[in-house]
């Protein structure tokens, strides 16, 4: 964000500024490009045919000129996601600038479901001594299983599968703790009697 006065100009820079522009390009214009091909970001009202009167976005005092000094800039990464762009100059805002407006589609990403995690009890290791001999004889049955093995990243595989395996089979798992609803009866009351 911030107010550079900046004016690209119609020439077409490397995917960055459209041919539909308007006016000539000033040195603000060129530090904006050079920032926005650095951060890889396209202006995105310079993209769209409209009539002049529908690209400019600032109009100077008494009506004397008016240029293009206003943009959208957006990711390459969403180039396809904007669909128009226009100044809406009846937009009573009280300022020298026209409100410009763009509209853009979005194509959200599913979120995949997580699996909860599986809390085990392990305090019951500590606690309950025949667990705990059952836990140790699992593992040792699962440790007496493993072959000669010569790799050190296979051997911590095959011994950390093995340890929660035996963990899973033997540990009983924690009880999710419900969250208490913080809106109760008695706070209802109290609002009603307020």
């Amino acid at each position: 964000m911030g107010d550079f006065n900046a004016k690209v100009g119609e020439q077409i820079m490397d995917d960055v500024v459209g041919p539909p522009g308007l006016g000539q390009k000033n040195e603000r214009g060129e530090r904006l490009v050079e920032w926005a091909q650095r951060n890889e970001v396209i202006i995105g009202n310079t993209w769209f045919e409209q009539s002049p009167r529908r690209k400019w976005t600032w109009k100077s005092p008494g009506d004397g000129s008016r240029n293009q000094i206003d943009f959208i800039l957006i990711s390459k990464r969403f180039r396809n996601a904007p669909l128009i762009s226009k100044t809406l100059s009846s937009a009573d805002c009280y300022s020298d600038h026209v409100l410009l407006m763009g509209k853009i589609r979005v194509k959200l990403r599913k979120r995949k479901k997580t699996k909860p995690n599986i809390r085990l009890n392990l305090d019951l290791l500590t606690s309950d001594t025949d667990l705990c001999q059952k836990y140790n004889l699992k593992v040792k049955n699962k440790f007496e299983a493993f072959e000669e093995i010569n790799e050190v990243e296979e051997l911590w595989q095959q011994l950390k599968r093995s340890i929660t395996e035996a963990a899973k089979e033997e540990i009983p798992t924690k009880e999710r703790k419900t969250k208490q609803k913080w809106m109760t009866e008695d706070i209802l009351n109290l609002v009603d009697k307020r």
